[in-house]
């Protein structure tokens, strides 16, 4: 209802256009009427209307790749589903009915550990969603508090306090930056005026003494009653912190949303299933306190940073040329810590500037952990209809006679903050305990799946699996900024953490490969696939950084002399690999300073967080560990910080990262050393020349790790005790294989 896929901007400016000459024109639902351009592959609604993405993908390339990772991935059969019929689209929210008419919606926002992510921060994206251009009365805010933490519940009632300041001071102003923090930090144009001038510097002391409330609480370790003894055994709590009520401020009366805290209960002998575990508690308690029809999931540090993104997800929602299949609508995560060089891919730019444009043409993205609204329907995956069977029900949903009524599509419950032991809340509380999902199929066919750590993937790829479809918006203004990882460190465990997801699905009965192509479409299937398999890259990278070189070590030729009519192949794929890729970065809106980037860190992330998570998966499967689940740091260290700004990057991590390292930097060091002298001494240049090349490129691309080795003396660089004992290990790995071959 509001939206179109373009091809090019003359194509969008055309229908556009058309839209608005035929805007009279509309069908008794609200909803104009359009022929279908088959030709073009495009369609036309009145909210919305899509058509083929303007970044255009050359003809694939045939030949085996070594080279360029998005290349590789992009050319094998799997990833050229993304490049079948990329679309973008464009929304047009003025076109939405009357605010009285729009459905209900409920924030649902998860936070773990109060000091790796601090409470300020998720205080301000709780303020941000409250904030949004929405009707109040249909916005309900919920906090899923895995750390049962006292600071986290104070924040929440400061909030509330501060809220009922903050929100009618963005409504008059229509102030487009709704995140206090980001508001103050980097103020809009002021445009003059004397009394809007004023009153937002008493916003401002307000939000300095709402700022310095949490970070005193936080010094001391809270100020009030702690909600539970243990983070990981207690039982649940439920708190209505503001109820949907009226405010007056001034000659005005301002509705304010619902605010509630949530605390599921945890004990040592029950799973808990980490993150979707808690979404999962809040879908239930949401379910019997506000029961509305869609849902807007964010992480605690992705605060909402354009008051429009509902109205602009329900151009999708209430479109009646899509709305009955659809499920969600996705918007990409952007980051607000990027800095020019980006040396860690923070941006992630080959998912949300290449990928999912490609699977919106097909069914659509998919579930990216955060930034997406959800309908609730699609989640339950059940539908209530005359004569059902209640045992059925409560099998498949639990015992709750109250979240069983939610089932109705009439069912309006109210949020009651007066009266505490009111049944409601006493209802919510056993939603939220550790037994309610016993003998039912919460985690598996209802609500966010638990099969895989990887939730967001697993629980997407089963709603397409159903039918389900979801389409990709990616305005020009961010809709929602978070803070990525701006170390080494924590950017390999949070992707170690998604890969050891990925492989649990691939190593599964769902693997997108064989159970995809029976319940989606086959080019769907190979998207999921894609992703699913993208772990398993380690090995390949593996051998593509040390058998060449441990074959030049020992004399060995592995690739075509110069004077083969093969050497010439072998040249013009490595470089088209390479230029595909940068192509595609630079069709994106990168450099060719992003392309560098984004190969050396593939090459990093691919032996050491690829391989560790895959192992990971692997020793799950044969029941040797646990799952587990880090949270991403979201503390930023200054020191860090200035590093990530300056492109210099922080070795401070474990060992297990580094030694992979430093190992295939001196292999390659010695391999290169070797080839040259065998090259100039030996006669054997035309022979080598290769795996010399290949050892130079791979020195070349990954100097900031030979600079971190031997050159620099800060604390960001690498150990000197970790360089020597990689060194060592591989002398002694060299050596074994040395007596090996002469014994053979």
């Amino acid at each position: 209802m509001g939206v179109v896929e373009r091809r090019g901007e003359q194509v969008a400016a055309k229908h556009q256009a058309r839209n608005r000459r035929h805007h009279h024109q509309t069908s008794q639902g609200g909803v104009e009427q359009h022929e279908r351009i088959h030709a073009q592959g495009i369609g036309v609604s009145f909210l919305t209307a899509r058509g083929k993405h303007r970044i255009k993908t050359p003809q694939l390339l045939v030949g085996f790749r070594v080279g360029g990772p998005h290349t590789i991935l992009s050319s094998s059969p799997p990833g050229i589903a993304y490049h079948w019929r990329p679309i973008s689209r464009t929304v047009f929210p003025e076109r939405l009915p009357e605010d009285d008419k729009l459905p209900a919606i409920d924030v649902l926002i998860c936070t773990a550990d109060p000091y790796k992510e601090p409470t300020w921060e998720v205080m301000n994206t709780v303020l941000s969603a409250m904030a949004l251009d929405y009707p109040p009365e249909k916005l309900n805010v919920y906090l899923s508090d895995d750390g049962g933490s006292s600071i986290t519940l104070l924040g929440m009632r400061a909030v509330s306090k501060f809220a009922r300041r903050w929100l009618p001071f963005c409504k008059r102003h229509a102030i487009k930056t709704i995140c206090p923090d980001a508001y103050f930090s980097c103020p809009e144009e002021d445009y003059g005026d004397l009394e809007f001038l004023a009153e937002k510097q008493k916003i401002q002391e307000k939000y300095e003494l709402f700022r310095e409330e949490i970070l005193q609480a936080r010094a001391k370790g809270g100020n009030v009653d702690k909600p539970t003894s243990n983070y990981k055994d207690h039982g649940s709590v439920v708190e209505v912190i503001q109820e949907n009520d009226n405010d007056a401020n001034g000659d005005h009366i301002y509705k304010m949303p619902s605010l509630v805290y949530v605390s599921r209960e945890k004990r040592p002998s029950h799973p808990h299933h980490f993150k979707a575990g808690a979404l999962n508690v809040l879908l239930r308690v949401s379910g019997v306190m506000s029961n509305s029809p869609y849902i807007l999931v964010l992480d605690c540090d992705m605060y909402c940073n354009d008051p429009t993104s509902a109205k602009q997800a329900m151009c999708f929602h209430l479109d009646p040329n899509i709305y009955p299949s659809l499920a969600f609508v996705q918007f990409p995560q952007r980051f607000r810590n990027i800095s020019n060089n980006d040396i860690y891919d923070s941006m992630i730019r080959s998912v949300f500037w290449i990928s999912w444009y490609g699977l919106d043409g097909l069914s659509g993205p998919v579930v990216s952990g955060t930034n997406f609204y959800m309908k609730r329907e699609a989640l339950y995956n059940y539908s209530i209809h005359k004569g059902v069977d209640l045992i059925e029900l409560k099998n498949y949903f639990g015992t709750s006679n109250e979240l069983l009524k939610s089932l109705r599509v009439d069912y309006r419950p109210s949020i009651d903050s007066r009266d505490s032991s009111s049944t409601l809340l006493q209802e919510a509380k056993v939603l939220a305990s550790c037994a309610y999902e016993n003998n039912s199929k919460w985690g598996e066919e209802a609500s966010f799946r638990y099969h895989s750590l990887l939730e967001d993937y697993f629980t997407g790829f089963k709603l397409h699996c159903q039918g389900w479809k979801s389409v990709y918006l990616n305005p020009t203004r961010p809709q929602f900024l978070g803070i990525s990882p701006a170390n080494l460190n924590d950017l390999l465990i949070q992707t170690s953490r998604w890969c050891c997801g990925l492989v649990e699905v691939t190593m599964s009965r769902f693997c997108p490969i064989i159970y995809g192509p029976l319940k989606m479409s086959f080019l769907q299937s190979m998207g999921y696939a894609e992703l699913a398999f993208f772990p398993f890259y380690c090995f390949p990278l593996w051998c593509f950084a040390t058998v060449p070189q441990l074959c030049l070590l020992n004399g060995i030729s592995l690739y075509p002399e110069v004077s083969n009519s093969f050497f010439i192949i072998f040249i013009f794929i490595f470089l088209s690999a390479l230029l595909k890729h940068l192509y595609n970065v630079l069709a994106s809106g990168g450099s060719v300073g992003i392309w560098r980037n984004e190969q050396r860190i593939w090459m990093i992330k691919s032996v050491t967080s690829f391989l560790y998570g895959t192992f990971d998966a692997f020793m799950e499967k044969l029941g040797l560990t646990e799952a587990s689940f880090l949270p991403t740091n979201k503390v930023e260290d200054d020191e860090q910080v200035k590093r990530y700004q300056m492109g210099v990057f922080d070795f401070r991590t474990s060992t297990v990262f580094l030694a992979p390292l430093v190992i295939i930097i001196v292999l390659n060091m010695a391999a290169f050393a070797c080839g040259v002298y065998r090259m100039m001494f030996t006669g054997d240049w035309g022979k080598m020349l290769l795996q010399v090349l290949l050892s130079f490129y791979i020195l070349i691309m990954n100097y900031a790790v030979f600079e971190g080795m031997l050159v620099r003396k800060d604390r960001g660089r690498i150990p000197p005790s970790v360089t020597l004992l990689s060194t060592i290990i591989l002398v002694v790995f060299l050596s074994l294989g040395y007596v090996i071959l002469n014994m053979y």
